[in-house]
């Protein structure tokens, strides 16, 4: 085993090291890193609603009635009034029968995955999924299988193969509504075609489309009307919600085999109500006129941003999310627009492998309603503007 500063060393000479910024303050759009502001074009706040009063106010009030922490698992005595008043809330925003909070989106996709799949069994992946997915097919002991990016052909000869190879085993195709990485959203109708085709189950990440595509922000699977193709949707408190936490959604049958199985579920200290008052707040916001008003005012950016950088991005000319990825390359490279960008004062980290594939380094650029169309039209001329060395 390499000793861990040679490690350290390799991953600094590969342009791969990474080290944590400490945000000090946070303004709507702007944070302060040491003595600087910033433009953030990094957070997932994708409607601003992490700084909405109603959802700070949600969050305090939680505090004072129930304490900062749970104090136990949701199985001992953590499971209070704020996390089943959200999860009744988030099952009917995504039109099924019930929901589970987790303590994170990470930890709600390790549960669910290895409580209804296991040795025996086969998870077909999309290739560009996110961490959470690959590391919960990992962890359950089935066999994987990996299909090309949204390629409906080749997802078809996993399933065949499966059918075949294991035919007593259960199938659980794993996507995402809309990548995080890539912005680009999933060929759902496509994917939930063949899974009704082969009767196996599917699992959609929608934590980049809760809150910013579909009817109310309900999401992409509910925009495309295949709410009952969907076995279990997923998301987070995260990122539109403004908040923290992750949650699945599904049948009442599903829900309770989760709670049973799901051992980042059981051993795992509740979420703080305060998130769950703080989620439940902003789902109201969702159902309102203002937050089609956020909504509007996020589209409204996310189109300027695509017009500026036509060409420069991966999104097409049309955007589907607010994710803008600028894909450079090289890593190297990449640090060193985002240094750039950071001098200039906007804070778009640099994302690479693992990551990414090797060889995509790049920029992500994550729109917010509460971004103002000057800070969009700055950024775009400092990048368009860069040169590599």
């Amino acid at each position: 085993m390499l000793p861990y500063d040679q490690i350290l060393s390799q991953l600094r000479q590969q342009s791969l090291f990474r080290e944590l910024r400490t945000i000090e303050e946070i303004q709507g759009p702007m944070v302060k890193v040491g003595e600087h502001r910033l433009a953030n074009f990094a957070s997932n706040d994708y409607l601003g609603l992490s700084q909405h009063p109603s959802v700070k106010a949600a969050a305090k009030a939680a505090i004072d009635r129930y304490g900062v922490g749970s104090g136990a698992s949701r199985l001992v005595t953590g499971s209070q009034s704020p996390h089943a008043k959200f999860e009744k809330q988030i099952a009917a925003f995504k039109g099924a029968e019930s929901a589970l909070l987790f303590s994170t989106g990470y930890a709600a996709a390790v549960g669910t995955i290895c409580s209804l799949i296991g040795p025996g069994d086969v998870i077909i992946l999309d290739k560009l999924c996110h961490a959470c997915l690959i590391d919960g097919a990992k962890l359950s002991g089935a066999l994987l299988r990996v299909f090309p990016h949204n390629n409906a052909e080749k997802l078809k000869n996993h399933l065949a193969w499966a059918q075949r190879t294991l035919p007593q085993g259960k199938v659980l195709i794993a996507t995402e509504s809309v990548f995080s990485m890539d912005g680009d959203c999933g060929d759902l109708a496509s994917i939930v075609d063949l899974k009704n085709e082969f009767g196996a189950l599917l699992l959609v990440d929608e934590a980049h489309a809760t809150g910013v595509i579909g009817p109310q922000g309900s999401g992409l699977v509910n925009a495309l009307g295949l709410t009952q193709g969907v076995d279990v949707q997923m998301g987070t408190l995260s990122k539109a919600l403004g908040a923290s936490g992750g949650f699945i959604c599904g049948s009442q049958t599903l829900i309770h085999i989760v709670v049973n199985a799901a051992r980042s579920f059981i051993y795992s200290t509740a979420l703080p109500s305060a998130c769950a008052a703080a989620g439940s707040a902003a789902l109201q916001i969702l159902h309102t006129g203002e937050g089609d008003i956020l909504r509007s005012r996020l589209w409204n950016n996310v189109f300027l941003l695509a017009k500026n950088l036509a060409g420069l991005s991966r999104q097409r000319q049309e955007p589907t999310s607010a994710i803008f990825p600028v894909v450079i390359g090289d890593e190297q490279q990449t640090l060193r627009l985002a240094e750039f960008l950071l001098e200039c004062g906007f804070l778009v980290p640099a994302i690479r492998y693992p990551t990414v594939a090797r060889g995509s380094a790049r920029i992500r650029i994550a729109m917010s309603a509460s971004h103002m169309p000057e800070q969009i039209e700055a950024l775009s001329r400092t990048i368009v503007a860069w040169r590599p060395e």
